[in-house]
């Protein structure tokens, strides 16, 4: 009878705890399923994009946009003190000429050197300005001018010649000046005597002296005409790069 007792009482038990264990009272909380998440709001694309980039820039606090704002980057900053560099580092050389003489070259140098540069000669050959030519255009007949000599001379100017023009015809030359003075004082003498009178630039070939100079990074061009020779006579000078290796001006 006992016996019989206990087993009802085992299986009562046994009941009670498989209720409890299916219906999930006897269940950890580990053990319990969460529940579903809510249904997802649908985004475009570039929202997405948006969003992530507002997440980013919070986390860094906002010093991405000052760093660019407020300076510039590497390369910017290299580049700016790279071009000032080469620039500040060009070296030029400079030829002046052509003079026509030695004495002039000689006088052009000594000027230089009191400003500071280092002067080189050299010598070239090529074509150099001679002066200011004043002549008279004639005609072809041979005794128009002999008259015209003969007034000429009459008047005071002995030194005219016949010889060829700029254009190959007859003229009478009255003479090649290089001082400005001299030349309008002949024409003004010409005309004094009837005459209108021509001027034209003479030039010649030949060996001619140049000048080399090479100048600072900071230095300008110089001006032809401070390197005048002696004073009212013209001499017409150029400034160019210095001619390359083994070339010549």
């Amino acid at each position: 009878m006992t016996l019989l007792k206990t087993l009802v009482v085992c299986l009562v038990l046994a009941n009670v705890c498989y209720f409890l264990w299916e219906h999930g009272i006897a269940k950890t909380p580990e053990s319990v399923a969460a529940p579903p998440p809510p249904p997802g709001t649908l985004k475009l694309a570039s929202e997405a994009s948006d969003a992530a980039r507002n997440d980013s820039n919070s986390r860094a606090g906002g010093a991405a946009p000052l760093a660019a704002a407020g300076a510039p980057g590497p390369s910017e900053g290299s580049r700016d003190g790279g071009g000032s560099g080469l620039l500040t580092n060009v070296k030029r050389c400079i030829s002046v000429g052509p003079f026509r003489d030695v004495s002039e070259a000689a006088h052009a140098a000594s000027t230089l050197r009191g400003g500071g540069y280092d002067p080189r000669q050299r010598v070239a050959e090529g074509e150099v300005w001679a002066g200011v030519w004043v002549y008279l255009p004639l005609p072809a007949a041979r005794s128009v001018a002999e008259q015209t000599l003969a007034k000429l001379k009459a008047g005071g100017i002995d030194d005219a010649l016949e010889m060829p023009g700029p254009n190959e015809g007859p003229v009478i030359s009255l003479g090649l000046y290089s001082e400005p003075k001299r030349a309008q004082s002949r024409v003004a003498q010409a005309q004094a005597l009837g005459f209108n009178p021509g001027i034209a630039d003479r030039k010649r070939t030949g060996n001619v002296y140049w000048i080399d100079i090479d100048l600072k990074p900071t230095d300008s061009l110089l001006n032809p005409s401070d390197l005048q020779g002696e004073s009212g006579r013209i001499v017409r000078l150029e400034v160019k790069g210095c001619p390359s290796a083994g070339g010549q001006t």
